[in-house]
């Protein structure tokens, strides 16, 4: 199956020379469709105001404007519209679920459980807590071929469990964690769940009712939205226990000089001036998505993912980080060439007008898990095809005898 979405995309236009950006850095933000771009300009060209606040006609639009994404996000992730907290994007979620739940109810002693691929937004907020409070921080580890599995589940989900965070899909292996068999072992014990879909939400359909994760967090500029929105879901019971994260204007009740009251989730961690804009254009990045088709996304960027995968399986220079199969991967490819650097890769693949990422992915543990320092990731979005796949494996042919190290 093969996507023509590119004429969507006005970055991916040829240029002058009439070649296109080869753009597969896509794990580190997509690019943005001509629809989503147009909505965020309709809003601010014809509804801009500040949410919550005034009476007249513009603010009553702007309100509807904010709160019909936030009923577009629940929608899209079958949740209700109640239990989704707009954030500015999938770090700023993880962080208010470490600051506001894990302060309030992580105690000394307590087991702080988390996947070593973890990006450091799903990390470092967890080990800022255990040294408060006192908990242990541990971690889950893959098996060799980088995968997840129940055994490891069973044998460091305890009783002493306080909480298990993990990324749906790994931003380094690109390879899915078996989620249901992580929540039913976590919530047997009586722990909760954290979810980060950051990497997964546009590369397969994600249903957060049917997964029963407690919290997930997602961010727009990972799904064709524009940058500085994301999105916190937490299971209303948990969000109308927790206290807030940030303080400020449109999340308070009352105010008095000694005391304030706090308005009901999800808007008491909505602190004040909300990114309008950025959630509209999420809206119909969302909208963009379902009218692409989940099944049409799927087979397309399985495609590509086998014709790389399988590619640099001919490469006997290339090494590829977690199983080497498209099965169960989703939209990321790390490697490394051998005896190349990967700033070097990606430098030498930029001058041919690939994009890559290079370097350590804000994923420190798991290289060092790996025992690696650093290594190349390819990316791949539903605008990708095939010919970017063969730039992309082309340039790693060229990459060696750049380098002097022969082909």
């Amino acid at each position: 199956m093969t996507l023509d979405r590119i004429s969507d995309f006005p970055i991916l236009a040829p240029g002058k020379d009439g070649k296109r950006l080869v753009y597969l850095d896509n794990g580190a933000t997509t690019q943005k469709p001509r629809q989503v771009l147009d909505a965020v300009i309709r809003y601010y060209e014809t509804e801009n105001a500040n949410p919550h606040r005034g009476v007249y006609d513009l603010a009553m639009r702007a309100t509807d404007a904010h709160e019909n994404a936030r009923a577009a996000v629940a929608r899209f992730l079958n949740a209700d519209a109640d239990e989704i907290v707009f954030t500015q994007n999938a770090s700023e979620a993880l962080n208010l679920v470490a600051q506001s739940w894990g302060r309030a109810n992580i105690q000394q002693g307590d087991e702080i459980l988390i996947y070593v691929a973890e990006h450091h937004s799903d990390l470092v907020p967890w080990q800022r807590i255990a040294a408060e409070k006192g908990a242990v921080l541990r971690y889950l580890y893959p098996n060799a071929a980088g995968r997840l599995t129940e055994e490891e589940l069973d044998q460091k989900i305890t009783p002493r469990t306080k909480i298990v965070g993990a990324a749906h899909v790994s931003n380094v292996l690109g390879l899915e964690i078996p989620v249901r068999a992580l929540v039913e072992k976590a919530h047997a014990v009586g722990a909760v769940v954290v979810l980060d879909i950051a990497q997964s939400v546009a590369h397969l359909p994600i249903d957060l009712k049917a997964l029963d994760v407690d919290f997930a967090a997602m961010s727009g500029h990972k799904i064709y939205a524009p940058m500085g929105v994301g999105a916190l879901y937490g299971k209303r019971a948990l969000l109308k226990e927790m206290p807030p994260f940030l303080s400020g204007g449109d999340m308070i009740n009352q105010v008095h000089e000694q005391r304030t009251t706090y308005a009901e989730a999800p808007r008491k961690f909505e602190a004040g001036t909300r990114n309008v804009g950025g959630e509209v254009g999420l809206a119909a990045a969302l909208d963009y998505v379902n009218q692409v088709g989940w099944d049409a996304i799927v087979q397309h960027e399985n495609a590509l993912m086998e014709q790389a995968v399988r590619g640099m399986a001919a490469l006997p220079y290339v090494t590829v980080y977690g199983e080497a199969t498209a099965a169960g991967r989703h939209g990321v490819l790390s490697f490394n060439v051998e005896d190349v650097h990967p700033h070097d890769v990606a430098t030498i693949l930029d001058s041919a007008g690939v994009c890559i990422r290079a370097g350590h992915h804000c994923a420190q543990p798991l290289m060092e898990h790996l025992g690696i320092g650093s290594c190349c990731r390819a990316s791949f979005a539903l605008y990708n095809t095939a010919e970017d796949v063969q730039a992309l494996l082309d340039g790693l042919k060229q990459v060696r005898e750049v380098m002097g190290l022969g082909s």
